[in-house]
């Protein structure tokens, strides 16, 4: 088995990620590619964001819900360092023929999967709440 392979054999299949015939190219790779690595290293891309909230001081902490959410949006957007680190456990997980794919518009798909990245942080949380009570 090669590295594609077992990159592919490794993701979770989601089965709302609909394949149709006339779906942009940037669709089709987000729900063919990105879903399914987003899924896969969920816990780690959660992991990294709760460092994230530590190496900021737990500033997070102070903040009331819908602060937090904003929080979030504006912290990957905003840091760049931390922004290429979530996009390199994504890349990682690329085939070949994907990373080929994704470097004929990065511009776009990076776009589409730093807004995946942040809604995914955003509608788990509750996540950072165990976390929480420990400060």
């Amino acid at each position: 088995m090669d590295r594609t392979q077992k990159l592919q054999s490794i993701r979770p299949l989601i089965a709302s990620a609909k394949i149709m015939r006339n779906m942009s190219d940037d669709e089709r790779f987000q729900n063919q590619t990105l879903r399914p690595i987003l899924k896969l290293q969920n816990d780690l891309l959660l992991a990294s964001y709760q460092n994230y909230i530590t190496k900021m001081k737990n500033s997070f902490y102070e903040l009331k819900l819908d602060k937090r959410i904003g929080y979030i949006a504006n912290s990957i957007q905003k840091d760049i360092k931390f922004r290429n680190a979530l996009k390199g456990m994504i890349i990682g997980q690329f085939t070949v023929d994907e990373y080929e794919v994704y470097i004929q518009n990065s511009s776009a798909l990076n776009k589409r999967m730093m807004n995946m990245v942040v809604k995914r942080i955003q509608d788990q949380i509750q996540y950072f709440e165990k976390y929480e009570l420990v400060q």
